[in-house]
């Protein structure tokens, strides 16, 4: 029988025993090893039919149990202690609080999806599980983040396989009264709501759920409510579920419900209001039209709403590719916006201006989140240094005239929440070595020198370490696997095989992500002859576990699956490579330790960051990786191994496979199988120990959430702050003004004249000539711009790279024809072949760099031609 109604019974704790609803409440349970401990010896047993759930495991314990341990007194103590850390936890000062000057009251961060815990699954990929991390981090460090989702009702999709190894898809209905959060009520009692305004007279209404990661709260939007309609009901139904419509609302409900969710946040529990609002990836933009609508119902006037809320915004792009960015057709988002529909009082077309794609190569009908998400934002960043140089070339049409390296987008690498990722076996190693608190500032704040203390670690520790964690992730396979064979309708008889899956004594590989087609799931089945030498060599084999989901409409990626699950279905081979079904951060947090190897094979560039092998290497894994992403940055021999690339554009992309799975097998059979199997005069292999020593020592300190955050604070947060405190009302018109007559006038600024001291073609390092340049500046004068001579090395085609730019100041003018000259040294600093130009910027004390308009003026071509080369 079905029951027509479901409700949640919460237990009746004893008064004793209350602190552990508060220890379960929070979910820095999810990354503290003694809060977990403390659940677990509640009732073993349940704690493992819990799935590591604290909310579940009070629901589930017998109330016997509960008066048992309300009388233990050792129990209690330790619960007393576990309570208490955590009240010193959240209340006391931390990184964030001995910073210098003067950093944000508080910072707003919103994501589509968080990776917190397997227990609360509102996440897909790397996306959400970096947005987990940056909250735990910041909570670490004490940063005063509010995070801001949506609770998706189904989040992602559970996933299985058919017998044939297709993927099946399921979506398991999510009870918030089941899961570690609190609704957000008013003074009354009544759950607080935020409501947006839809076509036709409807609404979509939203109650807000509070997640408490550590000390920071996450906000996440539920519009499942009775007082919505079916429709509206439904716009938080599932993660990147749902039509361009469907998806539009979601975003809407994220970036305009979730400002009006931190607004009454602030207002109900008396946290600081946000200086500073960071925009995870362009689903989240709207938040800017919001904050735009709050400013000019304050009296602004939209240009200078604009200013306000630009300078108080970061905006951080993932996606490599035009391809992976959320565009809607224009049509669509006018009819939500504007009157009889949200936000009214503002020009629609206002809004349209700030995601259509007017500039070369753009698609003028269609409305880009995140071109709105940097028109929006004074910073913005790219999430390593090679995703930086490519966020610069692809979203460059925003900024013409300047070279794609002036483009003001930034990077900040991403980083991973050690203990999070971090095995407790590992954790303990570090705490026998250098002491528990020791360990816990290094995971957490980093440092190199924390980490130095690796080096005193004896070899036979590391090499014990290594093989027990091996050997779990072996055991933890066979346990799935087991589950998944089931699933796919095979009968307890026909599974004895699985006892016999993989060896802890043999060299392991891992190989799990999201599978779009860019990370080449299958490359490692090119030659599927040599692969099989690989896995059957009879003194050094190899053994893969493989895990991945594929999005449910991308029918090339769940092909890309049943390709390698037939594979690895081979009898001859499936006790040396499986797939893994359903592949989650509980998954997640045994594969990466367990393994010894850590694959990555995406085309380059189209890894934005990666950060699975960043949790690998905090474990002691290595990285066998192409050069993309964080590796390119930060690859060394000493701790891995690079795949050559074939991305020269002459290579078709069938050849370029070839070319990088026989590099990838070259490296498996000639370097990395036989340095995992020599072994040295102590029966131990040392050289394999010395890259895992070096993988913790070097990599250790840079991988971390907590570095990460760090460079966020002092590099975007902090100067965003500044910049939102230096905008009130008055300055915010000004540089509204300013920009509106520069633009106006800017046709009419030219360069004119240039001259220079040098005589002759050639001339010695170390010279400093003299520069003098005569421009025009139409109706501006000379305070509105900044004339710069800008020199560096010059390529066959006098292109100016390793560019140096320096002020000229003006000498003289107006002339009789309105003509300005400016003067200034030129440094000959570097040999070879060194050119220059002048360009002419505008110039304003509140804009956060010279390109920010995207106006230049410079010589023309004919007035080139007599200067700007220097040296051959």
């Amino acid at each position: 029988m079905k029951a027509i109604r479901r409700f949640t019974v919460r237990p009746v704790l004893p008064e004793p025993l209350r602190p552990l609803s508060d220890l379960a409440r929070n979910l820095r349970w999810s990354w503290h090893a003694e809060t977990r401990d403390l659940f677990q010896s509640v009732d073993p047993d349940c704690w493992a039919a819990s799935g590591g759930d604290p909310v579940r495991l009070l629901g589930s314990v017998p109330p016997a149990r509960l008066a048992e341990l309300a009388e233990d007194r050792r129990f209690l103590r330790r619960l007393a202690t576990v309570a208490d850390d955590l009240h010193d936890y959240v209340t006391g000062d931390r990184w964030y609080q001995a910073r210098p000057g003067e950093l944000p009251a508080a910072v707003a961060y919103f994501s589509p999806e968080f990776g917190i815990t397997a227990a609360l699954p509102q996440y897909s990929g790397g996306l959400g599980i970096l947005a987990g991390d940056h909250l735990k981090a910041a909570s670490d460090l004490g940063a005063p983040l509010i995070g801001v989702g949506l609770l998706y009702r189904h989040g992602y999709f559970r996933q299985t396989l058919s017998r044939d190894g297709w993927q099946q898809e399921h979506y398991p209905v999510l009870d918030p009264n089941e899961l570690p959060l609190a609704l957000l009520k008013e003074p009354d009692g009544t759950p607080a709501q935020v409501t947006i305004a839809l076509p036709g007279g409807r609404s979509l209404r939203a109650r807000v759920w509070l997640a408490q990661v550590g000390r920071v709260p996450l906000l996440l939007l539920d519009s499942d409510i009775e007082e919505n309609d079916l429709g509206e009901r439904g716009v938080t139904d599932r993660l990147y579920g749902g039509g361009s419509e469907h998806r539009l609302l979601q975003e809407m409900l994220l970036g305009i419900g979730g400002v009006r969710a931190v607004r009454t946040y602030c207002r109900l529990t008396g946290h600081p209001e946000p200086e500073v609002f960071h925009t995870n990836e362009g689903h989240a933009g709207f938040l800017g039209l919001e904050r735009i609508a709050e400013l000019c119902s304050a009296g602004l006037e939209f240009d200078a709403a604009l200013e306000a809320v630009r300078a108080g915004t970061v905006f951080t792009t993932h996606t490599p590719v035009p391809a992976g960015i959320d565009r809607f057709d224009r049509e669509l988002v006018a009819r939500h916006f504007g009157p009889g529909a949200e936000l009214p009082a503002i020009d629609v077309h206002r809004i349209l201006q700030l995601g259509m794609e007017t500039y070369p190569g753009g698609e003028p009908n269609l409305f880009n989140m995140a071109v709105m998400g940097l028109r929006l934002a004074q910073r913005a960043n790219g999430v390593s240094l090679l995703h930086g140089r490519v966020s610069r070339e692809m979203f460059s049409g925003l900024w013409p005239g300047f070279d794609p390296e002036e483009v003001p987008i930034t990077s900040v690498t991403n980083g991973v929440h050690a203990p999070t990722w971090v095995a407790p076996e590992v954790f303990r190693l570090g705490a026998r070595q250098i002491g528990a608190q020791r360990t816990e500032d290094a995971l957490t704040i980093g440092g190199s020198d924390r980490w130095d203390a690796v080096a005193d670690i004896p070899d036979q520790d590391i090499w014990e370490l290594r093989r027990g964690l091996r050997e779990q992730l072996v055991t933890e396979v066979r346990e799935r696997l087991r589950v998944a064979w089931r699933q796919r309708g095979a009968g307890t008889a026909e599974l004895g095989w699985i006892d016999g899956v993989l060896d802890p004594d043999v060299l392991t590989i891992g190989f799990a992500r999201r599978v779009p087609s860019y990370k080449r799931l299958t490359l490692m089945l090119r030659d599927r002859d040599r692969l099989m030498e690989l896995l059957l060599h009879p003194e050094r084999p190899v053994q893969i576990v493989v895990a991945g989901k594929a999005h449910p409409a991308d029918d090339g990626g769940k092909r890309l699956i049943q390709e390698l699950v037939r594979f690895a279905d081979d009898p001859r081979v499936r006790h040396r490579i499986v797939f893994l079904p359903d592949y989650g951060m509980a998954m997640a947090q045994k594969l990466y330790p367990g393994c010894d190897i850590w694959l990555n094979n995406p085309l380059r560039p189209l890894e934005a960051c990666g950060t699975s092998g960043m949790k690998a290497a905090l474990n002691g894994c290595l990285n066998l990786s192409v050069l993309d992403g964080w590796w390119d940055e930060w690859f060394q021999p000493d701790f891995g191994w690079a795949i050559p690339t074939a991305d020269g554009s002459a290579t078709d992309v069938d050849r370029r496979d070839d070319i990088e799975a026989a590099a990838l097998y070259d490296l498996l059979e000639r370097r990395i199988t036989p340095r995992f199997y020599e072994r040295g005069q102590g029966g131990l292999p040392d050289r394999w120990i010395e890259m895992v020593r070096q993988t913790l020592t070097l990599l250790g300190p840079k991988v971390l959430a907590g570095r990460m955050v760090g460079e966020y604070v002092d590099r975007l947060y902090a100067p965003a702050a500044r910049a939102h405190r230096a905008m009130d009302p008055d300055s915010a018109r000004e540089l509204a003004e300013w920009k509106a007559r520069v633009r106006a006038a800017w046709h009419g600024v030219t360069v004119d004249h240039v001259e220079t001291s040098a005589t002759a073609a050639t001339a010695e390092l170390g010279t400093t000539l003299t520069l003098r340049v005569r421009v025009g500046l139409g109706e501006l004068a000379p305070d509105d711009v900044e004339v710069q001579a800008v020199s560096g090395r010059v390529d066959s085609e006098d292109r100016i790279a390793d560019v140096s730019a320096v002020p000229l100041k003006p000498a003289g003018g107006p002339d009789l024809e309105g003509g300005w000259v400016y003067e200034g040294p030129l440094s000959l600093d570097r040999t070879g072949p060194f050119g220059y130009t002048v360009r002419i910027l505008p110039a304003h004390r509140l804009l956060a760099s010279g390109t920010e308009l995207g106006l230049v003026a410079m010589p023309s071509d004919e007035l080139g031609e007599g200067a700007g080369v220097l040296m051959r």
